[in-house]
């Protein structure tokens, strides 16, 4: 067993993971969509409704190589997965979805990241659960870094999509009214925001495989139809990003990646509620408008599209959610449900919390909160240790 300080030495070691996004890999998913429908049309079955144009990633926004830390990896993961209701202990079970994977990773001579040993013991990580979790870490790791480099002044935060969309959108339970139209939703919202300025969501669905190269491209034509389904504004005008993680490349771990260019601006309003406001669940209807061809009537189908009187809304809802994900991470109960909706699982967060995880973070809050805008620690971040939700957001 390693010592824990070699264990923490580890986890800062930089690596090179590669990052592959080529016009080649859009035409490989393309062709993988292409006979999925085919199949589904032999089947009986409708073909999957996908975001259309996909493609590589600019040369300015990410290289083939991307230097990242393990620490980095599990950082995204445990931010993105802490309302994820893993039990009583909260803070602590959340945590430990990521911790877990602390030795899983390593470098190879070629200074490559590559599963370590450990990563890959059958006996202590099934691969689809570790294959789906390192997948986010990994989607969101460059993902952060490719918005930093397209919106260099602004602050990019990572909000769970379940959780933001049922503020809106009953996606289970009996309110739900057609269930195969909520089903397909992205995995997460990228949100890149400043103070008084429209902020730029982008829906993202993340995979990861330890399968070959192939199933990398069954995966993002998958996700392709993950991320169509969310618009907001107009019909396919929002940039999104696809992903799947190899976790056994040959030059180690690769993070397959297209994107899709869009605006998917949430404009400031006059009407816009400050991060304190209390937000009331919606009952939207889950249908996305795509406009007819040649005066003929507009199409509706399934999905979720923010229109512009919900645009206020919307963007006190990535808020407030963001907000929650930021005071989960530190493990606190009451501060995390303030910023929950009923539907969102207020409740769940209301009831016990672990003494280590609420002492920790009731010397947070002290520190962290002022009554004119929220500042809320980010355990761990290489950026500063605050972040702040202004009520002019």
């Amino acid at each position: 067993m390693a010592e824990a300080a070699e264990v923490l030495e580890e986890l800062v070691q930089s690596w090179s993971v590669q990052v592959h996004s080529t016009s080649a890999l859009a035409g490989a998913v393309a062709d993988a969509a292409a006979k999925d429908d085919k199949e589904r049309r032999e089947d009986g079955r409708e073909p999957l409704r996908r975001k259309p144009g996909l493609r590589a990633l600019p040369a300015t926004e990410v290289g083939p190589f991307l230097k990242l830390t393990p620490w980095e990896v599990l950082h995204s993961l445990g931010r993105a997965t802490v309302l994820s209701r893993q039990g009583a202990g909260r803070g602590l079970a959340e945590h430990w979805g990521c911790l877990k994977y602390c030795q899983a990773m390593d470098g190879s001579s070629a200074r490559y990241m590559t599963l370590s040993e450990e990563g890959l013991n059958p006996r202590r990580h099934y691969k689809t659960v570790q294959s789906g979790e390192l997948g986010i870490g990994f989607a969101l790791a460059v993902a952060e870094y490719v918005l930093t480099k397209r919106y260099p002044d602004h602050v990019v935060s990572i909000v769970d999509a379940d959780i933001a969309l049922q503020a809106g959108w009953a996606l289970v339970g009996k309110d739900v009214k057609r269930r195969d139209w909520v089903q397909r939703r992205p995995d997460f919202f990228l949100e890149a925001w400043k103070p008084g300025a429209p902020s730029k969501v982008i829906p993202i669905a993340c995979k990861g495989t330890h399968a070959k190269t192939q199933y990398a491209h069954t995966q993002l034509a998958s996700a392709s139809a993950l991320v169509e389904a969310v618009h907001v504004g107009p019909w396919n005008q929002t940039p999104t990003l696809v992903t799947s993680t190899e976790l056994l490349g040959q030059g180690g771990i690769t993070v397959h990646v297209l994107h899709a260019p869009g605006d998917g601006s949430l404009p400031v309003t006059a009407d816009a509620p400050d991060a304190d406001h209390a937000l009331d669940d919606r009952n939207f209807y889950p249908d996305v408008r795509i406009p007819g061809d040649d005066g003929e009537d507009e199409q509706r189908v399934s999905g979720f599209q923010v229109l512009p009187d919900q645009y206020a809304w919307f963007r006190s809802a990535l808020a407030r959610s963001g907000a929650a994900g930021v005071m989960g991470f530190t493990g606190g109960g009451q501060p995390t449900a303030r910023y929950l909706t009923q539907r969102q699982g207020r409740r769940h967060f209301e009831g016990f919390t672990h003494a280590g995880g609420g002492s920790c973070r009731t010397s947070i809050t002290r520190s962290a909160v002022s009554p004119s805008s929220e500042r809320i620690m980010s355990s761990g971040s290489t950026a500063p240790g605050w972040r702040r939700f202004p009520v002019s957001r």
